[in-house]
């Protein structure tokens, strides 16, 4: 299936959900006084990037679902989110619960087409031409770096399996998920619906990906592939991972004032 023929769909999303509330404990000790994604890149915070690329998109409403210091991210958003619409959903437990419930506490908040988000992401604007139509999933080639769940493609770009922690089958070639989905309202129903199952057992620390690779598995949820460059989009969970996303994204020198060389006296001019 070329590009071209991804199913059509004529519902742009312009409303994002941003899942923001963990403690972030394997970027300490940066996270010990700070939200995760606050963290800064190259001297840019993750969110102020998220913001912004969603700004240049079109987005105009944006729930975060905030826990571990959500003063914080309130307080940033206040100064840094033009003029996007922001509303928040408060996950209380967040220590002792994973994205999974703070996705499900979501559900009164999001009644149309979303781009859910994770807040330690950071990649070049331009990556969400494609993600602006519901029903659709980042994911890249694997790098080295990359760990945890991947997915495997069946015809076309439908993602045909979510493959969890170090899980092979066969010799199927295998895709690093983004954590970057686009979700059209009918498939949120039905995700919805399987949360709350998961919740109702209390099976509150799970990743929303089990869920979604049940779904997958048994044909209540499809996406089609949307292909990240490897080398634009970083995931941040550690030190390691921060030095290595400030190689990929460095900033330009601002108002640097240009060398002119003179050679015939060898001098550099201001």
């Amino acid at each position: 299936m070329t590009i071209s023929s991804y199913r059509s769909n004529t519902t742009r999303v312009t409303t994002a959900l941003l899942l923001a509330a963990g403690t972030g404990t394997r970027l300490h000790p940066l996270t010990q006084d700070a939200p995760k994604c606050l963290t800064e890149v190259y001297g840019v915070p993750i969110l102020k990037r998220l913001v912004d690329n969603l700004s240049a998109q079109g987005f105009t409403r944006l729930v975060v679902v905030i826990g571990y210091m959500g003063d914080r991210i309130q307080h940033f958003l206040q100064h840094n989110a033009g003029s996007m619409q922001i509303e928040y959903v408060l996950n209380p437990d967040y220590r002792t619960t994973n994205n999974l419930y703070s996705l499900w506490l979501a559900r009164n908040q999001i009644r149309e087409s979303f781009l859910l988000a994770e807040s330690d992401l950071i990649f070049e604007t331009w990556m969400l031409d494609k993600m602006l139509q519901p029903d659709r999933m980042a994911i890249s080639k694997m790098l080295p770096w990359m760990n945890g769940t991947r997915v495997e493609l069946g015809a076309g770009r439908q993602i045909a399996a979510f493959r969890m922690g170090d899980e092979i089958v066969g010799d199927a070639h295998q895709y690093k998920t983004v954590n970057l989905y686009s979700i059209s309202l009918p498939s949120w129903g039905k995700i919805e619906e399987r949360l709350s199952r998961y919740v109702s057992e209390g099976k509150l620390n799970d990743y929303y990906e089990v869920a979604f690779a049940e779904m997958v598995a048994d044909g209540t949820l499809s996406f089609d592939a949307v292909f990240f460059d490897a080398n634009r989009w970083y995931e941040i969970d550690t030190i390691a991972d921060l030095r290595a996303a400030e190689k990929l994204f460095v900033q330009p020198r601002r108002h640097a004032t240009p060398i002119l060389m003179l050679p015939e006296l060898g001098t550099a001019f201001a």
